[in-house]
């Protein structure tokens, strides 16, 4: 019995061991990919965070090789197991919203009027993501702002395929709107609001209520880095910060891909920009192109990139890049024209940072009021980092700090 025991211990060691320096591996590899500019707010506190997603992955990808679990049900595992607790300043509900599960945060201090209504999608890249993520997030904007925000718990990628998660933000919302007195607020004071992903999901649902006579007309759509459009993966940010952690470059094409099918397989084509054809790209080239990215914005050593063309097949895979529902930078001048108050946040140190930019311009071009805040400062998925327990960045609370302000304004 004693050498069956010293055996299962060594074999146990032998194991955690492997598993060590397997994650040590990844590690130093994704290390060597990856690049922290001097600029960045908090260096030291963002390779700490980017330590813990490698490690998280490494883990999971050997939990899925041995059948144990598949790495994305892990790292989602991961990412939701941290509960707040009761807040004496809210109460908080889970609801069903049209079949989509919803969080509503309302403040409990009593209201002489309607409360503003924040229909919030969260980020993960449609991949990942969820109601706990985003929670401490939706908490701070609701206590700050005093409105009532509602957090969308949409169905994700790769299980479910665009325009799933656009679909849920959409019922969501105009549930929402049809129903937002029986939560005390005003049907015309209803934003919708989103970061990264969640930011690209909060664009295309203001542009598809945009012309809805049926309903109130928005009051606000706040952008958060969001990602608005997949034909040029070599902007100007793209390429300064594509190993910036914690969203590199191929990262970004890697999820809109698993949003889109699923199929990753064109990824080296979608990366170098061989997979929409010439005609295409030089007639959406008046909305996305690195001539409307102010210069300053180049300074940091950006090339122009050089327009490859693409074969059919590739284009058959990804032909639907060109909707605006899922990439909302394409959008006819008509539907922006239409669109509410817009707040849009960038940081400098995200390769979305230009998708920000030039939607921005778009909005600006068609006479939509826009308030922008730039952080000099910031990396890709700050904001929801500004308050963590255990670490938090200054730059992330000067960006909640603009958005709960923007809210009161409204």
């Amino acid at each position: 019995m004693a050498a069956i025991y010293t055996i299962l211990v060594l074999f146990l060691a032998v194991f955690v061991a492997g598993l060590i320096l397997l994650v040590m591996a990844a590690i130093n590899f994704d290390f060597s990919n990856s690049e922290i500019p001097p600029g960045v707010n908090e260096p030291v506190k963002l390779r700490i965070i980017h330590v813990i997603l490698i490690t998280t992955a490494v883990v999971g990808n050997i939990l899925e090789k041995i059948g144990i679990c598949s790495q994305i049900s892990f790292v989602r595992y991961m990412q939701g197991i941290k509960a707040l607790g009761a807040d004496q300043k809210l109460f908080i509900e889970d609801l069903w919203f049209e079949k989509v599960p919803v969080r509503i945060y309302q403040p409990k201090a009593p209201s002489a009027s309607p409360r503003r209504g924040v229909m919030f999608f969260h980020g993960g890249g449609w991949v990942f993501g969820s109601l706990e993520t985003h929670e401490s997030l939706c908490r701070s904007l609701a206590r700050g702002s005093e409105s009532v925000v509602v957090s969308v718990g949409y169905r994700l990628a790769p299980e479910h395929k665009y325009p799933a998660a656009y679909e849920d933000c959409l019922n969501a919302t105009v549930h929402f709107m049809r129903n937002a007195e029986h939560y005390g607020v005003d049907p015309a004071c209803i934003s919708v609001c989103g970061d990264s992903a969640g930011g690209n999901l909060a664009a295309a649902v203001s542009q598809t209520l945009a012309g809805r006579a049926d309903l109130p007309r928005l009051r606000a759509q706040i952008l958060i880095y969001p990602i608005l459009q997949a034909l040029d993966f070599n902007l100007p940010s793209y390429k300064q910060n594509q190993g910036v952690p914690p969203l590199f470059q191929e990262r970004a094409a890697f999820y809109v891909l698993q949003y889109l099918n699923g199929n990753t397989s064109n990824l080296e084509q979608v990366l170098e920009g061989s997979h929409i054809p010439i005609d295409i790209k030089l007639n959406y080239r008046k909305w996305v192109s690195e001539d409307y990215i102010p210069e300053k914005f180049k300074v940091r050593g950006y090339k122009p990139h050089v327009l490859l063309d693409c074969s059919t097949e590739v284009y058959e895979t990804v032909k639907r890049f060109c909707e605006p529902n899922l990439c909302p930078l394409l959008a006819e001048d008509a539907v922006v024209h239409q669109l509410p108050e817009s707040f849009i946040l960038t940081c400098e140190y995200d390769v979305l940072r230009d998708d920000g930019l030039l939607y921005k311009k778009r909005l600006e071009d068609n006479g939509v009021r826009v308030t922008w805040c730039h952080l000099e400062d910031g990396f890709h998925g700050i904001i929801n980092s500004f308050n963590s327990e255990w670490m938090s960045f200054s730059s992330g609370k000067r960006g909640l700090d603009n958005i709960v302000n923007f809210l009161k304004s409204l």
